[in-house]
């Protein structure tokens, strides 16, 4: 490689890290977001629903249908995690109604 064109080169990767360190409000308002502890709880938090709901909580269709630890929409298909629901009654509920092949 020519002297010339390593030096072009360097210069290409200078201007690229300058572009990587720009600030959010430099960048077109993109941010970055830590994953700290309290963040996932939070996220983990809003992924389960605590009580039987008569409506989805996505679409708001009251179509749905119960089962031991899940919620499941007929209309959008959400299928929502109930708090605190034993998976062990879910899995007997899917084996028992076809869903599932018992091994």
């Amino acid at each position: 490689m020519s002297p010339a064109r390593a030096l072009k080169r360097r210069a290409g990767a200078d201007r690229i890290m300058k572009n990587v360190a720009r600030t959010p409000t430099q960048n077109g308002g993109a941010r970055v977001t830590r994953l700290t502890p309290e963040r996932f709880l939070d996220a983990a938090a809003k992924r389960f629903v605590s009580e039987r709901p008569d409506r989805c909580p996505k679409c708001g269709s009251t179509f749905v249908c119960h089962e031991p630890a899940f919620v499941h929409c007929r209309y959008c298909g959400k299928m929502a995690r109930v708090a605190n629901a034993p998976l062990v009654e879910q899995e007997l509920f899917e084996i028992r109604s076809g869903l599932r092949v018992a091994c």
